[in-house]
Protein backbone atom coordinates (compact mmCIF):
# COMPACT_ATOMS: atom_id res chain seq x y z
CA UNK A 1 0.00 0.00 0.00
CA UNK A 2 1.43 3.15 -1.11
CA UNK A 3 1.31 6.82 0.10
CA UNK A 4 0.82 9.87 -1.51
CA UNK A 5 4.49 10.08 -0.91
CA UNK A 6 5.24 6.73 -2.81
CA UNK A 7 5.45 5.10 0.94
CA UNK A 8 3.58 2.40 2.58
CA UNK A 9 1.46 3.65 4.77
CA UNK A 10 -0.89 3.11 7.86
CA UNK A 11 -4.06 1.26 7.35
CA UNK A 12 -6.11 3.44 9.37
CA UNK A 13 -6.56 7.50 9.44
CA UNK A 14 -4.78 9.84 11.89
CA UNK A 15 -5.46 13.35 12.92
CA UNK A 16 -1.89 15.46 12.81
CA UNK A 17 0.17 12.46 10.18
CA UNK A 18 3.37 13.37 8.66
CA UNK A 19 3.45 11.63 5.58
CA UNK A 20 4.07 14.34 3.53
CA UNK A 21 6.86 15.72 5.72
CA UNK A 22 8.50 12.76 5.29
CA UNK A 23 10.75 13.82 2.88
CA UNK A 24 11.56 16.86 4.29
CA UNK A 25 12.33 15.44 7.72
CA UNK A 26 14.41 12.87 6.00
CA UNK A 27 16.36 15.61 4.13
CA UNK A 28 17.33 17.16 8.10
CA UNK A 29 18.33 13.80 9.33
CA UNK A 30 20.39 12.08 6.53
CA UNK A 31 22.06 9.00 7.59
CA UNK A 32 22.15 7.99 10.40
CA UNK A 33 22.86 5.04 12.71
CA UNK A 34 19.69 5.44 14.98
CA UNK A 35 15.98 6.10 14.93
CA UNK A 36 13.89 7.13 17.71
CA UNK A 37 10.05 8.14 17.44
CA UNK A 38 8.52 8.36 20.66
CA UNK A 39 4.84 9.87 19.42
CA UNK A 40 4.49 7.26 17.20
CA UNK A 41 0.71 7.01 16.00
CA UNK A 42 0.38 6.08 12.42
CA UNK A 43 4.46 5.17 12.49
CA UNK A 44 4.54 7.72 8.74
CA UNK A 45 7.58 8.98 9.27
CA UNK A 46 8.75 5.83 10.20
CA UNK A 47 7.34 4.23 7.43
CA UNK A 48 8.44 7.23 4.74
CA UNK A 49 11.95 6.48 5.71
CA UNK A 50 14.66 5.80 3.42
CA UNK A 51 16.53 2.89 2.62
CA UNK A 52 19.13 2.02 4.82
CA UNK A 53 20.51 0.11 7.69
CA UNK A 54 19.48 1.42 11.21
CA UNK A 55 18.51 0.50 14.83
CA UNK A 56 14.43 1.33 14.94
CA UNK A 57 12.63 2.22 17.95
CA UNK A 58 9.03 3.69 18.00
CA UNK A 59 6.64 4.23 21.19
CA UNK A 60 3.39 5.54 21.84
CA UNK A 61 1.23 6.37 25.29
CA UNK A 62 -1.89 4.97 23.88
CA UNK A 63 -1.88 1.41 24.04
CA UNK A 64 -4.20 1.03 21.08
CA UNK A 65 -1.61 1.81 18.84
CA UNK A 66 0.96 0.16 20.58
CA UNK A 67 -0.13 -3.16 20.43
CA UNK A 68 -1.32 -2.85 16.79
CA UNK A 69 2.09 -2.19 15.55
CA UNK A 70 3.12 -5.02 17.76
CA UNK A 71 0.68 -7.33 17.30
CA UNK A 72 1.22 -6.44 12.98
CA UNK A 73 4.59 -7.31 13.29
CA UNK A 74 3.94 -10.47 14.80
CA UNK A 75 1.05 -12.21 13.48
CA UNK A 76 -0.45 -9.98 10.27
CA UNK A 77 -2.78 -12.58 8.81
CA UNK A 78 -4.70 -12.55 12.57
CA UNK A 79 -4.71 -8.82 12.49
CA UNK A 80 -6.37 -8.79 8.97
CA UNK A 81 -8.64 -11.21 9.62
CA UNK A 82 -9.94 -9.20 12.55
CA UNK A 83 -9.96 -5.73 10.37
CA UNK A 84 -11.53 -7.16 7.39
CA UNK A 85 -15.72 -6.33 8.26
CA UNK A 86 -18.08 -4.05 6.23
CA UNK A 87 -19.37 -0.88 7.50
CA UNK A 88 -22.00 -1.76 10.10
CA UNK A 89 -22.96 0.98 12.79
CA UNK A 90 -24.49 -1.74 15.34
CA UNK A 91 -21.22 -3.41 15.13
CA UNK A 92 -19.05 -0.05 15.61
CA UNK A 93 -21.38 0.46 18.79
CA UNK A 94 -20.54 -2.57 20.45
CA UNK A 95 -17.15 -2.91 19.55
CA UNK A 96 -16.03 0.56 20.74
CA UNK A 97 -17.85 0.05 23.95
CA UNK A 98 -16.04 -3.29 24.23
CA UNK A 99 -12.21 -1.98 23.18
CA UNK A 100 -13.04 1.27 25.58
CA UNK A 101 -13.47 -1.63 28.48
CA UNK A 102 -9.60 -3.38 27.51
CA UNK A 103 -7.79 -0.03 27.60
CA UNK A 104 -6.41 -0.63 31.04
CA UNK A 105 -5.95 -4.19 31.22
CA UNK A 106 -4.56 -3.60 27.46
CA UNK A 107 -1.61 -0.78 28.38
CA UNK A 108 -0.88 -3.26 31.78
CA UNK A 109 -0.13 -6.38 29.62
CA UNK A 110 2.42 -4.46 26.98
CA UNK A 111 4.05 -2.55 29.77
CA UNK A 112 4.92 -5.81 31.37
CA UNK A 113 5.58 -7.86 28.31
CA UNK A 114 7.29 -6.76 25.33
CA UNK A 115 6.15 -9.61 23.09
CA UNK A 116 2.23 -9.61 24.10
CA UNK A 117 0.08 -8.51 22.21
CA UNK A 118 -3.77 -9.11 20.93
CA UNK A 119 -4.24 -9.65 17.29
CA UNK A 120 -8.43 -8.78 17.70
CA UNK A 121 -7.81 -5.62 19.63
CA UNK A 122 -5.79 -4.70 17.10
CA UNK A 123 -8.14 -5.69 14.33
CA UNK A 124 -11.07 -4.45 15.62
CA UNK A 125 -9.53 -0.94 16.41
CA UNK A 126 -8.13 -0.20 13.42
CA UNK A 127 -11.56 -1.14 11.79
CA UNK A 128 -13.25 1.19 13.95
CA UNK A 129 -10.52 3.75 13.17
CA UNK A 130 -11.52 3.91 9.88
CA UNK A 131 -15.05 4.33 10.34
CA UNK A 132 -15.19 6.54 12.82
CA UNK A 133 -15.83 10.24 11.74
CA UNK A 134 -13.57 13.19 14.32
CA UNK A 135 -11.94 12.40 17.49
CA UNK A 136 -12.64 10.22 20.48
CA UNK A 137 -12.44 6.53 19.32
CA UNK A 138 -11.60 4.76 22.06
CA UNK A 139 -10.20 7.19 23.89
CA UNK A 140 -13.64 6.92 26.17
CA UNK A 141 -14.67 10.56 25.96
CA UNK A 142 -15.87 10.73 22.77
CA UNK A 143 -19.81 10.45 21.02
CA UNK A 144 -20.06 6.89 22.77
CA UNK A 145 -18.83 6.64 26.62
CA UNK A 146 -18.67 3.82 28.93
CA UNK A 147 -18.63 5.02 32.56
CA UNK A 148 -18.50 2.43 34.14
CA UNK A 149 -21.72 1.13 34.92
CA UNK A 150 -23.24 1.22 31.42
CA UNK A 151 -22.64 2.85 28.27
CA UNK A 152 -23.78 6.17 27.90
CA UNK A 153 -25.28 5.92 24.14
CA UNK A 154 -24.72 9.47 22.54
CA UNK A 155 -24.30 7.88 18.95
CA UNK A 156 -23.44 9.41 15.43
CA UNK A 157 -23.38 7.97 12.15
CA UNK A 158 -20.41 5.77 11.18
CA UNK A 159 -18.46 7.48 8.30
CA UNK A 160 -20.34 7.21 5.09
CA UNK A 161 -19.12 9.11 3.01
CA UNK A 162 -17.57 7.19 -0.08
CA UNK A 163 -18.50 4.40 1.88
CA UNK A 164 -16.34 4.63 5.16
CA UNK A 165 -12.60 5.54 5.19
CA UNK A 166 -9.17 3.58 5.32
CA UNK A 167 -9.74 -0.12 5.18
CA UNK A 168 -13.52 0.53 4.12
CA UNK A 169 -13.36 3.18 2.02
CA UNK A 170 -14.22 2.73 -1.39
CA UNK A 171 -12.55 4.62 -4.01
CA UNK A 172 -13.84 6.26 -7.21
CA UNK A 173 -10.23 6.87 -8.21
CA UNK A 174 -7.75 3.27 -7.91
CA UNK A 175 -5.02 5.13 -9.11
CA UNK A 176 -4.65 7.72 -6.33
CA UNK A 177 -2.25 5.97 -3.93
CA UNK A 178 -2.41 6.29 0.01
CA UNK A 179 -6.29 6.46 0.07
CA UNK A 180 -6.97 3.08 2.01
CA UNK A 181 -7.14 -0.64 2.24
CA UNK A 182 -9.41 -0.82 -0.75
CA UNK A 183 -7.15 0.29 -3.55
CA UNK A 184 -5.82 -2.04 -5.63
CA UNK A 185 -2.34 -3.20 -4.98
CA UNK A 186 0.30 -2.81 -7.47
CA UNK A 187 1.52 -6.47 -7.53
CA UNK A 188 -0.58 -8.60 -5.92
CA UNK A 189 0.06 -12.03 -8.09
CA UNK A 190 -2.75 -14.22 -7.58
CA UNK A 191 -3.66 -13.44 -4.35
CA UNK A 192 -7.77 -13.15 -4.50
CA UNK A 193 -7.61 -15.40 -7.42
CA UNK A 194 -9.68 -18.24 -5.58
CA UNK A 195 -12.45 -18.27 -3.19
CA UNK A 196 -10.86 -15.73 -0.79
CA UNK A 197 -12.61 -11.80 -1.82
CA UNK A 198 -10.12 -9.79 -3.83
CA UNK A 199 -10.67 -6.96 -0.23
CA UNK A 200 -9.62 -9.65 1.97
CA UNK A 201 -6.74 -10.39 0.01
CA UNK A 202 -5.56 -6.81 -0.56
CA UNK A 203 -6.22 -6.62 3.01
CA UNK A 204 -3.59 -9.45 4.04
CA UNK A 205 -1.62 -8.17 1.16
CA UNK A 206 -1.07 -4.83 2.70
CA UNK A 207 -0.41 -6.02 6.66
CA UNK A 208 2.26 -8.50 5.24
CA UNK A 209 4.07 -5.89 4.33
CA UNK A 210 3.72 -3.72 7.09
CA UNK A 211 5.26 -6.83 9.21
CA UNK A 212 8.17 -6.90 6.78
CA UNK A 213 8.97 -3.88 7.42
CA UNK A 214 8.49 -3.85 11.29
CA UNK A 215 10.29 -6.57 11.46
CA UNK A 216 13.46 -5.53 13.22
CA UNK A 217 11.86 -2.40 15.04
CA UNK A 218 11.33 -2.11 18.73
CA UNK A 219 8.07 -1.29 19.90
CA UNK A 220 7.00 -0.04 23.33
CA UNK A 221 4.06 1.52 24.93
CA UNK A 222 4.49 4.54 27.44
CA UNK A 223 5.88 7.52 28.55
CA UNK A 224 7.81 9.69 25.68
CA UNK A 225 11.01 10.24 28.03
CA UNK A 226 11.20 6.43 28.21
CA UNK A 227 12.84 6.01 24.67
CA UNK A 228 14.69 9.36 24.20
CA UNK A 229 17.43 8.22 27.49
CA UNK A 230 20.75 7.60 26.44
CA UNK A 231 20.28 3.83 26.30
CA UNK A 232 18.39 3.93 23.63
CA UNK A 233 19.17 6.76 21.82
CA UNK A 234 23.26 7.81 21.03
CA UNK A 235 24.22 4.30 22.92
CA UNK A 236 23.63 3.39 19.32
CA UNK A 237 25.15 6.14 17.35
CA UNK A 238 24.31 8.77 15.64
CA UNK A 239 20.83 9.24 16.39
CA UNK A 240 17.44 10.55 14.41
CA UNK A 241 14.78 11.20 17.08
CA UNK A 242 11.23 12.76 15.68
CA UNK A 243 9.09 14.25 18.18
CA UNK A 244 6.08 14.87 17.36
CA UNK A 245 3.72 15.95 20.69
CA UNK A 246 0.16 16.68 20.65
CA UNK A 247 0.27 20.54 19.25
CA UNK A 248 -0.58 23.63 21.92
CA UNK A 249 -3.30 24.67 19.18
CA UNK A 250 -5.57 22.85 16.82
CA UNK A 251 -8.38 20.31 18.65
CA UNK A 252 -8.84 18.48 15.50
CA UNK A 253 -4.95 17.26 15.05
CA UNK A 254 -4.64 14.50 16.69
CA UNK A 255 -7.08 11.78 16.67
CA UNK A 256 -7.09 11.76 20.63
CA UNK A 257 -8.80 14.74 20.38
CA UNK A 258 -6.56 17.04 22.90
CA UNK A 259 -3.79 19.50 22.67
CA UNK A 260 -0.36 19.77 23.70
CA UNK A 261 -0.33 22.14 26.63
CA UNK A 262 2.35 21.43 29.37
CA UNK A 263 3.22 17.69 27.30
CA UNK A 264 4.35 20.03 24.11
CA UNK A 265 6.12 22.38 26.51
CA UNK A 266 7.91 19.60 28.58
CA UNK A 267 9.14 18.18 25.05
CA UNK A 268 10.29 21.73 24.17
CA UNK A 269 12.50 22.07 27.42
CA UNK A 270 14.14 18.76 26.30
CA UNK A 271 14.76 19.91 23.15
CA UNK A 272 16.73 22.93 24.73
CA UNK A 273 18.76 20.49 27.01
CA UNK A 274 20.08 17.73 24.30
CA UNK A 275 19.80 20.06 20.88
CA UNK A 276 23.67 20.31 21.30
CA UNK A 277 24.48 17.28 21.79
CA UNK A 278 26.36 16.30 18.18
CA UNK A 279 25.04 12.52 18.32
CA UNK A 280 21.71 13.67 18.02
CA UNK A 281 19.98 15.05 15.50
CA UNK A 282 16.06 16.46 16.54
CA UNK A 283 13.60 17.20 14.96
CA UNK A 284 10.21 18.74 17.25
CA UNK A 285 7.16 19.47 15.08
CA UNK A 286 4.22 22.50 15.44
CA UNK A 287 2.54 24.99 14.52
CA UNK A 288 4.02 28.61 13.62
CA UNK A 289 5.69 30.75 16.34
CA UNK A 290 4.94 27.10 18.87
CA UNK A 291 8.61 26.37 19.30
CA UNK A 292 10.26 29.41 18.08
CA UNK A 293 12.00 29.43 21.50
CA UNK A 294 14.76 27.22 20.21
CA UNK A 295 15.90 29.19 17.40
CA UNK A 296 17.99 31.11 20.16
CA UNK A 297 19.63 28.05 20.76
CA UNK A 298 21.14 27.30 16.98
CA UNK A 299 17.81 25.65 16.08
CA UNK A 300 16.22 26.33 12.46
CA UNK A 301 12.77 25.62 10.86
CA UNK A 302 11.39 24.16 7.42
CA UNK A 303 7.70 24.29 6.60
CA UNK A 304 5.09 21.77 4.70
CA UNK A 305 1.77 21.53 4.42
CA UNK A 306 0.05 19.19 5.68
CA UNK A 307 -4.03 17.72 4.53
CA UNK A 308 -6.51 20.18 5.61
CA UNK A 309 -8.66 17.09 6.98
CA UNK A 310 -12.54 16.73 7.11
CA UNK A 311 -12.98 20.25 8.92
CA UNK A 312 -12.56 22.33 6.23
CA UNK A 313 -13.16 25.39 8.44
CA UNK A 314 -10.87 28.69 7.99
CA UNK A 315 -8.67 27.73 10.77
CA UNK A 316 -8.26 23.84 9.99
CA UNK A 317 -6.94 25.18 6.71
CA UNK A 318 -4.55 28.10 8.47
CA UNK A 319 -3.34 25.45 10.78
CA UNK A 320 -2.14 23.04 7.72
CA UNK A 321 -0.54 25.78 6.25
CA UNK A 322 1.32 26.26 9.03
CA UNK A 323 2.92 23.43 9.74
CA UNK A 324 6.58 23.54 11.03
CA UNK A 325 9.36 21.57 11.88
CA UNK A 326 11.97 22.85 14.25
CA UNK A 327 15.48 21.02 13.41
CA UNK A 328 18.41 21.30 16.03
CA UNK A 329 22.16 22.11 15.29
CA UNK A 330 23.47 19.16 13.86
CA UNK A 331 20.79 18.74 11.41
CA UNK A 332 21.76 18.56 8.05
CA UNK A 333 20.92 22.36 6.79
CA UNK A 334 19.14 23.04 3.41
CA UNK A 335 22.10 25.01 2.52
CA UNK A 336 24.45 21.91 3.21
CA UNK A 337 22.22 18.75 0.87
CA UNK A 338 22.59 21.69 -2.19
CA UNK A 339 26.02 22.02 -1.53
CA UNK A 340 26.86 18.00 -1.39
CA UNK A 341 25.12 17.86 -4.60
CA UNK A 342 26.87 20.26 -6.16
CA UNK A 343 30.21 18.96 -5.20
CA UNK A 344 28.63 15.33 -6.22
CA UNK A 345 28.42 16.74 -9.62
CA UNK A 346 31.58 18.25 -9.82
Amino acid sequence: MLSVAGTLAAPFPWFGGKALACETVWSAFGTVDNYVEPFAGSAAMLLGAPDGKRVETINDADGFVANFWRAVAADPEAVAHHADWPVNENDLFARHSWLVRQRENLTERLHADPDWYDAKVAGWWCWGACNWIGTGWCSGTGPWIHDGTGLVDARQLPHLGNAGRGINRQLPHLGDAGRGINRKLPHLGDAGQGDEHPRSAYIREWFALLQARLRDVRVTCGDWSRVVKDSVTTRHGLTAAFLDPPYTKGAMDYSAGGVGGALADEVREWCVANGDNKALRIVLCGHAGEHDALLAHGWHTREWTARKGYAMTDEAVANSASETIWCSPNCIRPQTVQDDLFAEAA
